[in-house]
């Protein structure tokens, strides 16, 4: 008969809450194979990519394509024996969410994909909304009386002057264009001395009231919903911002050397096929200033600081999707080829938002390079668990002081934020003017 089995959506190793189901692969009828890729699912970190675990035949799908499924809910049936006999209308299919996700939650873990590790923390999940039976049955109760209207008390002086049985103060003259323009002195409040309407009172009264637009600006909004990686950089920034107090210092560097070096090795036969940019320099610069000052490289962790003989190199990518920040394992071990090379796939793999989960985590330093959109510089959020983020400015022809001579240059403006906790001032600034110096003369990368 029939094997009915069915898919949760699993928890990818990232503690996952819930994920929103970007595409489906197969439809009701299709056979799959072990390990065919049937859904795509955008998580708080990227888009992954799920494959089946079983052979057979899609019986069902339980969410659509744009909604939003917790971790261990039913995701997609699959008959794994299709040429079986079919089993009785009233039989209910043997699904995996009457037993699996039960034991699973006794043991403290969620549903897992295969492939993928174990959990070893428990997932949060959403809290329930509130009853409806709540409203209804206060609609059922009895209601107060209503009290009854306060007394209004007039508080202009035409008005004070009407109750009393007298009329407005307004000249002869004021009066008569009020009269020709059919306004009601009574309706006024004088700016004169002692409540007088004047000329100006009843004028600015008749103007027409300015138009205001027929369309209502609803019709012109449009509201997204946050969730996915915006959801997940805007906890993540909040949890930064009003937790690690934020140092931020700048640094303006002639960084000509820098730019002819790169022209030449645009023609050297062993770099002449590899992309190398300035954010490829800076990269290498953070690598080498980190060893003289490992304090922007460690991590605060409640009574410890934590230092890294490491540098896993996050770069801040902008994608479609948002801002996310993949990294580059081992980057102080690389040369320069092997950084370029890294930092091109690694951007164009999170533009086209395939970075697996794994490689959002565990950095240790970050670079944003706000020059490529025009932005000499700016004051950028530590990500969380790291203690240093550097900008890397646009690079401008400016006027620059040489052997006592104004001359054009080449010149970068930099930023580094850095948690107080862990990074002084004199830290912070040694670290800064050692990436400066080896971008304004990346022939001081041989002394370190």
């Amino acid at each position: 008969m029939p094997d009915f089995k069915v898919f949760p959506l699993p928890d990818t190793a990232e503690g996952l809450v819930d994920a929103e189901i970007l595409a489906w692969h197969v439809k009701p009828g299709d056979e799959v194979a072990v390990n065919q890729i049937i859904v795509e699912i955008e998580t708080a970190k990227a888009a992954v990519e799920l494959p089946c675990p079983w052979a057979g035949v899609v019986t069902e799908l339980h969410a659509r394509a744009g909604e939003t499924v917790n971790v261990g809910s039913p995701i997609v049936t699959i008959d794994v024996d299709p040429g079986g006999k079919a089993a009785p209308e009233t039989a209910a299919p043997e699904t995996a969410t009457t037993a699996a996700p039960a034991a699973a939650e006794q043991n403290g873990q969620n549903a897992m994909l295969v492939g993928y590790g174990p959990k070893t923390t428990t997932a949060k999940r959403r809290p329930r909304k509130a009853s409806v039976a709540a409203p209804a049955a206060a609609a059922q109760a009895p209601q107060a009386a209503p009290e009854p209207p306060a007394l209004v008390v007039p508080d202009t002086p035409a008005a004070l002057l009407e109750t009393r049985g007298l009329v407005p103060l307004a000249k002869p003259p004021v009066r008569k264009l009020a009269k020709d323009l059919g306004i009601d002195l009574r309706t006024l409040t004088g700016s004169g001395d002692n409540g007088v309407i004047t000329r100006e009172d009843v004028e600015r009264a008749a103007a027409p009231a300015p138009e205001l637009s027929t369309v209502e600006p609803a019709a012109r909004e449009r509201r997204v919903p946050v969730k996915g990686v915006r959801k997940m950089t805007a906890r993540a920034m909040v949890e930064s911002a009003f937790t690690a107090p934020h140092v931020t210092e700048f640094l303006t560097v002639d960084v000509t050397p820098m730019m002819e070096l790169r022209a030449r090795l645009k023609e050297h036969p062993t770099l002449r096929d590899v992309k190398v940019t300035p954010l490829t320099f800076a990269a290498k610069a953070v690598c080498l200033a980190a060893k003289r000052t490992p304090d922007v490289n460690a991590t605060w962790d409640g009574e410890e600081i934590v230092y890294k003989d490491y540098v896993h190199l996050g770069i801040a990518a902008a994608t479609p999707r948002g801002l996310v920040v993949p990294k580059v394992r081992d980057a102080d071990r690389m040369s320069l080829r092997e950084l370029a090379e890294a930092i091109d796939t690694l951007t164009v793999t999170a533009r086209d938002g395939k970075t697996p989960p794994a490689d959002m985590l565990g950095g240790t330093i970050t670079i944003t390079n706000v020059g490529v959109f025009g932005v000499d510089t700016g004051t950028p959020i530590i990500n969380p668990g790291e203690s240093a983020i550097l900008a890397l400015g646009a690079i401008r022809d400016m006027p620059w002081v040489v052997d006592g001579q104004i001359v054009p240059r080449k010149a970068c403006q930099l930023s580094l934020s850095f948690d107080h906790r862990v990074v002084d001032g004199q830290q912070g600034s040694r670290f800064l003017a050692d990436v400066g110096a080896i971008l304004a003369d990346p022939a001081m990368a041989i002394t370190y």
